[in-house]
């Protein structure tokens, strides 16, 4: 199952609200509020490549607050 992290510029004060929508997306298994350049991290899983890209590009990308995302494709992970 391939996996992502996002990375996620917020509008100013959206933050949280951001977080608790991304908490309710089945395919998001944890998000984070954050400090520093990004203000949202979220780790991603999907059956296929083409549900991650559509849960990242059609959902998650269009979640009211944000203003940018940079995306992160797992390629291999441990644990």
């Amino acid at each position: 199952m391939p996996a992502a992290i996002v990375l996620i510029n917020s509008e100013i004060g959206k933050e949280t609200d951001i977080l608790n929508e991304l908490c309710k997306m089945p395919e998001v298994e944890k998000a984070f509020l954050v400090y520093g350049v990004y203000d949202v991290v979220a780790r991603v899983r999907a059956e296929d490549m083409e549900a991650l890209e559509n849960c990242v590009t059609t959902k998650l990308r269009k979640l009211k607050g944000i203003r940018s995302t940079l995306t992160l494709i797992v390629s291999k992970e441990c644990k």
